[in-house]
């Protein structure tokens, strides 16, 4: 780029060219004009903070003179020499006297990550909607009533640790109406809803200093209690006596008996088996193929036991769904993670949700030896995708596998004989 002494004559010969273009000034380093496509020229001065480079704007030309901008820019430049960044000082000074707070901010970031502005931080993809409409419940059920009045600008990392602990103590724990006829959904806290939630407040502020909102992230290095829940699993008598609790589940619709089944011999996440069609269901292949799932297309072996589930239930033409609405056949049975509560509490069982049973049909495939990877596809987690092998029929191998820890799985809730599932030699 250009270097001159900037003067007035020399900034009044400046022409536009096809793209911006800076001319920097020979006697004060860091200060510099850019000229734009339209003609407009500004000042700005260029400095090192917290070792990063920044670019603040200093005003436009005439309304600044190139003297007034070079002293503003000397200005500038000392204060960072002494420690500060003047750009970030600036915002944050803007960000005051706007008012911007917490549930602003918070707002603004729904808005970006539905215009798909905001990516996941490991893939680099936008959100998806459901991810979408878990972050707007966590958002008004726990960041704006706790938060959601502090200035952005003023925000600590104590008051941050003070909202960890309240969510963890329960304290935005409520019940509200749900969008189900007659439905109520309860909202909970503890220490993992605590530091999911924290995780997405971090997550909405490291935006928000993107964005020019605030300096530094006050969700950094908060302390967050072990979610005991995701660490949890069943042991075989807690499998027992949830099968007994099924067994006598007469009163519940037969969507949450077969649902919970299927959760149990699958590993499947809650929202698959809920939103599960007849379209991803093919039992000559013995999979489960997943068009959308949260880690994107999924094929999923499928277990003799959780076969003979499928293959119960009636399919009558014109439904789409496996599990289908109590009142409305049209939709999905959306009441299984109730109905859940409802038999595990039955069944005199504590903390057990539908991520327990996942994790548990992963910690018996691990008692019976099977390696990471194939936990991991059995699962559908991401990194160990198995859509490329699929043509016609899934690996007979993982399939096998899956049967052998349904199997098991079955076998714990009835308390039956286990039917041997031979495993077959690869081609």
């Amino acid at each position: 780029m250009p270097t001159a002494k900037l003067t007035r004559k020399l900034v009044d010969e400046l022409q536009p060219e096809a793209k911006p273009y800076t001319v920097w000034d020979s006697e004060l380093p860091g200060f510099g004009a850019v000229v734009n496509p339209g003609g407009r020229i500004a000042f700005v001065v260029d400095y090192v903070a917290a070792g990063r480079r920044r670019r603040m704007a200093i005003g436009r030309y005439p309304i600044l003179t190139v003297d007034q901008a070079r002293a503003q820019a000397r200005t500038e430049a000392a204060k960072a020499q002494l420690g500060a960044d003047p750009l970030q000082d600036k915002r944050e000074a803007k960000s005051r006297r706007l008012g911007l707070t917490v549930a602003e901010l918070c707002d603004q970031y729904i808005e970006a990550a539905e215009a798909g502005k905001v990516l996941k931080r490991r893939s680099k993809t936008p959100k998806k909607a459901s991810t979408l409409a878990t972050d707007r419940g966590r958002i008004d059920r726990h960041i704006k009533p706790l938060l959601g009045k502090a200035l952005v600008a003023d925000l600590t990392q104590r008051q941050v640790q003070q909202f960890v602990d309240d969510v963890a103590a329960g304290k935005t724990a409520t019940k509200e109406r749900s969008g189900r006829p007659r439905g109520v959904a309860r909202v909970t806290g503890g220490a993992g809803t605590a530091a999911r939630t924290v995780g997405l407040l971090g997550g909405i502020l490291s935006w928000g200093i993107r964005q020019g909102a605030l300096a530094s992230n006050p969700a950094l290095g908060v302390e967050r209690a072990a979610d005991k829940k995701r660490d949890r699993h069943l042991s075989p008598d807690e499998f027992r006596a949830l099968g007994k609790a099924l067994e006598g589940a007469v009163a519940e619709p037969w969507q949450a008996v077969a649902g919970i089944w299927l959760l149990a011999l699958t590993g499947c996440r809650l929202g698959e088996i809920v939103r599960l069609q007849w379209s991803e269901v093919d039992l000559d292949a013995e999979v489960l193929v997943f068009g959308d799932t949260k880690s994107g297309r999924s094929i999923r072996p499928l277990g003799s036991p959780a076969q003979s589930i499928l293959r119960g239930l009636e399919r009558p033409k014109g439904f789409a769904y496996v599990l289908r609405g109590v009142r409305n056949p049209e939709r999905p049975y959306g009441s299984l993670d109730t109905a859940l509560d409802r038999i595990t509490k039955a069944a005199e069982l504590e903390g057990v949700t539908a991520h327990v049973l996942r994790h548990s049909f992963a910690s018996v495939a691990g008692d019976l030896n099977y390696s990471d990877g194939t936990i991991g596809t059995m699962l559908g987690h991401k990194g160990h995708s198995v859509t490329s092998r699929y043509t016609h029929r899934l690996d007979a191998v993982l399939i096998a596998a899956a049967s052998k820890v349904a199997g098991e799985i079955e076998q714990m809730m009835t308390g039956q004989s286990a039917k041997v599932v031979a495993m077959p030699r690869r081609a």
